[in-house]
């Protein structure tokens, strides 16, 4: 149970930070302070980037935008797969199977090809919430659909069934409850997808553009200079790898606990 909380706590504190970074940021993001990769030091603790930028304060601001974009995509991802599973799983009928049917040729479809074909057609974000929501509501769908024939054959459906409660009224308010834990662990590995998606795209030039501050962006701009000043690299990557950590953790705990979520 402690675990559980604490890894919960951090799910919330470290994304919380990147969306608040920008506040406590030394420097402006943009501002040039010094020469180019600059050694830490004095003003700047992480030394500068290509541009003389401090690296601390670009890290600071670099990961809102990400993870209020991969916010927006994991829970509209978790949503229609949950919307789905639960119709999926309720009725054999032909919904069920269509539904099932979608979600295999989605999933038939090689993720991040998916996200570079759709990222030369729309703007980044809207690449990243499209292929996010393609390659992670089907697999949400699959996992809510088996949970909920098993729950359609448990003691307290078959009650609420006997008290005359239409198929909606149960699946509201007696079956999605008893989700829960599932549900607060897909959506956390569903917020994963899109951050490695978004920062995928930011590399290969898709997503963010400068001079706006993206760790992503930071990893890709800094390559060439990284033997001069290796923190330009090294932070924005820690970063990246602290957010997917703290919330692919916290995902994992509340689906081996359901009953704590």
């Amino acid at each position: 149970m402690r675990w559980a909380s604490t890894a919960g706590c951090l799910a919330i504190a470290v994304p919380g930070l990147a969306i608040v970074g920008e506040l406590i940021a030394p420097h402006v993001p943009t501002e040039i302070i010094g020469m180019p990769y600059a050694s830490p030091g004095g003003t700047a603790p992480l030394g500068t980037d290509g541009l003389g930028r401090d690296v601390l304060s670009r890290v600071l601001a670099g990961g809102r935008s990400l993870v209020l974009i991969a916010l927006v995509a994991a829970l509209l991802a978790t949503f229609l797969g949950v919307a789905g599973g639960l119709l999926a799983g309720w009725t054999d009928r032909w919904p069920s199977r269509l539904l099932t049917a979608l979600a295999d040729v989605l999933l038939a479809t090689p993720l991040l090809l998916l996200a570079l074909v759709l990222a030369v057609s729309l703007p980044g974000n809207a690449a990243v919430v499209t292929s996010t929501v393609c390659g992670g509501a089907p697999l949400t769908l699959r996992v809510v659909r088996d949970a909920t024939r098993l729950s359609r054959r448990s003691g307290y459906v078959e009650a609420a069934r006997g008290r005359g409660e239409r198929g909606s009224a149960i699946l509201v308010r007696e079956i999605l409850p008893s989700l829960t834990g599932l549900i607060s662990a897909d959506l956390g590995m569903r917020f994963v997808v899109a951050v490695q998606i978004a920062a995928a795209l930011s590399l290969f030039g898709f997503g963010t553009q400068p001079p706006a501050a993206d760790w992503a962006l930071m990893i890709r701009e800094n390559l060439p200079g990284s033997g001069l000043n290796a923190a330009c690299m090294i932070a924005p990557a820690t970063a990246l790898a602290v957010l997917t950590a703290a919330v692919a953790g916290a995902a994992s705990l509340a689906d081996a606990n359901p009953g704590s979520a």
